[in-house]
């Protein structure tokens, strides 16, 4: 009778999708983390690190001064600083939330076993997400911590840029599990960069937006990095604006957006 009757339970109501409990998923990663290769997590650390002392202090010597959006004139270090924060967090948000998954959905298993027990998918994509935020945390602190050595945080507000990096990990990683979770090979994964090195290149990340001619911008604007880059280069130069509220909002839909479309994936896939 109870064999019959705990199917139902987990199709039905709330329970069927949450158990509350999404902290058994960010143990389980933290455990699994003590064996892995610290280099690999330390690379993501150190790679805008690098990308600021190359082009941020040695290229910035040759272009000087550069006007923000918001027509402030600031080094180019300190113009290239907070969207290499944003990048660090989209690409580390990134990682963790399609190649990580993608092996513990289609490889490990890890998500079957999971949903046997009591958890539910909402807790399993929370679980996911809030272990990448930590990644997120760890890496959004350390170069926060660098770019005011360089003297490249201009205000006090600065200090927020690290709940905005988290809502911008928290962004990238709800939407980029939604996406995983519809992959089924590799050569998918491919799609991923194709995607990330454009938006990397050209959501003025190294020049004003200002420099593309006007239909261009409107498709930068659209993109999710340059709302990350806005809103952090806002924060570190002191230049608030109720137009930073959009950012804001816009990262708060790709989160809403990737936790229904993931959450409904892995019942899909795992319970129905």
């Amino acid at each position: 009778m109870t064999a019959v009757a705990s199917p139902d339970v987990r199709r039905g109501g709330v329970r069927a999708l949450w158990a509350g409990n999404p902290g058994a998923v960010v143990q389980r990663g933290l455990i699994a983390a003590r064996s892995s290769s610290w280099v690999v997590v330390l690379s993501g650390f150190f790679e805008p690190v690098f990308y600021l002392a190359s082009m941020g202090i040695g290229l910035g010597q040759l272009v000087g001064d550069v006007e923000t959006s918001q027509g402030l004139q600031v080094s180019y270090a300190a113009f290239i600083a907070p969207a290499l924060l944003a990048v660090s967090a989209m690409n580390g948000a990134i990682y963790d939330s399609t190649w990580n998954v993608f092996f513990k959905l289609n490889y490990g298993k890890l998500y079957e076993g999971m949903l046997s027990t009591s958890l539910g998918p909402l807790d399993v994509a929370l679980g996911e997400i809030l272990y990448a935020l930590l990644r997120g945390l760890l890496y959004a602190t350390g170069f926060l911590i660098i770019m005011q050595i360089l003297g490249l945080n201009l205000a006090p507000t600065a200090i927020l840029a690290i709940p905005a990096v988290l809502l911008i990990a928290f962004g990238f990683a709800s939407v980029g599990m939604a996406i995983t979770s519809y992959m089924k090979t590799f050569q998918h994964m491919d799609w991923i960069n194709f995607v990330l090195l454009p938006m990397f290149l050209f959501s003025a990340t190294f020049y004003p937006i200002s420099v593309y001619p006007g239909w261009v911008q409107q498709i930068v604007m659209a993109l999710p990095l340059w709302h990350g880059v806005e809103l952090i280069r806002g924060l570190t130069t002191g230049i608030l604006s109720a137009g930073m509220l959009w950012h804001v909002l816009y990262y708060a839909v790709m989160i809403a957006v990737g936790l229904v479309f993931t959450t409904k994936r892995l019942r899909a896939l795992f319970l129905d």
